[in-house]
């Protein structure tokens, strides 16, 4: 069962970067992916280049967060001028409506790209915060940013049903959700093919992030992957240790990413993992 393992958030805090390496050099880790406008990038940076055969990838922003572009270029993704929207719902919205310009979203997941590139680094892939790039509307502009700056791959966000049998104790709203957006995966799939970048056969965890904190959950999912050498998946997590920068940040995942981090270690340690670079074009 051909499986990577990537870390989100990578740069977000101190103890998020520490986790991140730890599992990393504990084989319970194949990548991270960066975020370029993160408080801690340079941090993360550093960690990457001491552990050169750890994969990182591009986190993309375009919700909840600030921007690498000037917020003037970007107008449309920066209504107030400063950041972008807080709310996904609003991102939304407003993307439905055509109030967010196609052109933005190329140039600053350009520049997010591009910082990372920079700092020396070789991006094996992309996905996005909150995993936007669901939306066809996000998709075409991001997989034209990455031809752009000759990245390879992107994230498959769409989570398998039995993935979805196999994780237990959502919420109803959040279940509904993913299996609504789901209606997406073939339109994904052709855009990404066309654009021939290389991705996964799905990706797990997507229902229980915030929930990955118990080892039955990573267990139930770990066991459902189906025995076939020909489907790669992607397990998406949030590892970290809680310290005071992130009691400074807005996000529902807190107490979560130190019990998932322990989970990790304890089930994925000595597993086999593949990686990004091994994925069929």
């Amino acid at each position: 069962m051909p499986l990577i393992v990537n870390a989100d958030d990578f740069g977000l805090t101190p103890g998020v970067n520490r986790a991140i390496a730890e599992l990393y050099r504990a084989h319970a880790l194949s990548s991270a992916t960066l975020m370029a406008t993160g408080a801690f990038f340079d941090d993360a940076v550093a960690l990457a280049h001491a552990n050169p055969q750890l994969e990182v990838g591009c986190h993309i922003l375009l919700v909840d967060g600030t921007p690498a572009l000037p917020p003037e270029q970007i107008p449309t993704l920066c209504p107030n001028g400063q950041s972008f929207r807080p709310s996904l719902a609003r991102f939304v919205a407003d993307l439905f409506t055509f109030r967010i310009r196609a052109s933005e979203i190329v140039a600053e997941a350009n520049a997010q790209i591009q910082r990372l590139q920079d700092a020396g680094l070789r991006v094996s892939h992309l996905d996005t915060h909150k995993h936007t790039h669901l939306l066809s509307g996000i998709l075409r502009p991001l997989l034209a940013a990455a031809r752009a700056c000759e990245v390879p791959a992107i994230r498959n966000p769409f989570e398998p049903a039995w993935a979805l049998r196999a994780t237990k104790g959502s919420s109803r709203f959040r279940r509904l959700a993913v299996v609504a957006l789901r209606s997406q995966h073939r339109a994904f799939q052709r855009s990404v093919s066309a654009a021939g970048l290389a991705t996964t056969s799905g990706t797990i965890g997507v229902l229980a992030t915030g929930n990955l904190n118990v080892e039955e959950t990573l267990r139930s999912l770990l066991a459902a992957i189906p025995n076939d050498p020909s489907q790669t998946w992607e397990l998406v997590c949030h590892p970290g240790y809680p310290d005071a920068h992130l009691d400074q940040v807005r996000t529902r995942l807190r107490a979560s990413r130190a019990q998932e981090h322990q989970a990790l270690l304890s089930l994925l340690t000595g597993i086999p993992l593949t990686s990004w670079r091994d994925l069929p074009q």
